[in-house]
């Protein structure tokens, strides 16, 4: 059975949502964290992708993970192993209100990553998303394809395969 995947024409409400959540994650986590950064496709103004904010939370180093782990299972996040690799560790919300908060917020979609601030994903990232912010015609050219694979690919794994395909060969021109 196919999965669908959802991608929408850029919605300037990405950015202030994104904004919201960055304004509470630092609140919560005081001087624990260097940075929160919106590495995401919804970050690019004019591109379409999946209504999903994808955030690193970016630390000095790894040695006080463990205090970040237990800040964020406070406000309803859970650290998800099996999505997690070296440089990245993939956080999971408990329920669509998570980061939990007095107003009982409905907060949109997202995805949270922790890396060190030397991450290797987190350079690739953001590489790749400066480039494609200063290159039109390729980020029209990542929208087209995420339009097409969200149509055709007949799991969220075959969707994420073809888009690796391109994002590598940036990579490799980048570098």
């Amino acid at each position: 059975m196919k999965q669908r995947i959802t991608i929408e024409g850029y919605n300037i409400q990405w950015e202030s949502e994104f904004n919201k959540l960055h304004t509470f994650i630092n609140d919560v986590m005081e001087d624990r964290i260097l940075s929160i950064e919106h590495v995401g496709r919804t970050s690019i103004k004019g591109l379409v992708a999946k209504p999903i904010l994808d955030i690193d939370i970016v630390i000095e180093d790894y040695e006080i993970f463990p205090e970040v782990v237990t800040k964020f299972e406070a406000i309803g996040y859970y650290h998800q192993l099996e999505w997690s690799f070296k440089g990245r560790e993939a956080f999971g919300r408990k329920d669509t209100f998570v980061p939990w908060n007095e107003g009982n917020t409905v907060w949109m979609e997202h995805h949270l990553y922790v890396c060190d601030k030397n991450s290797e994903e987190l350079r690739r990232y953001i590489a790749f998303q400066d480039y494609l912010r200063e290159h039109t015609e390729v980020a029209n050219e990542y929208g087209n394809l995420k339009e097409e694979l969200a149509r055709e690919s007949k799991n969220r794994s075959s969707y994420i395969e073809g888009k690796t395909v391109f994002i590598t060969n940036i990579l490799e021109k980048i570098n």
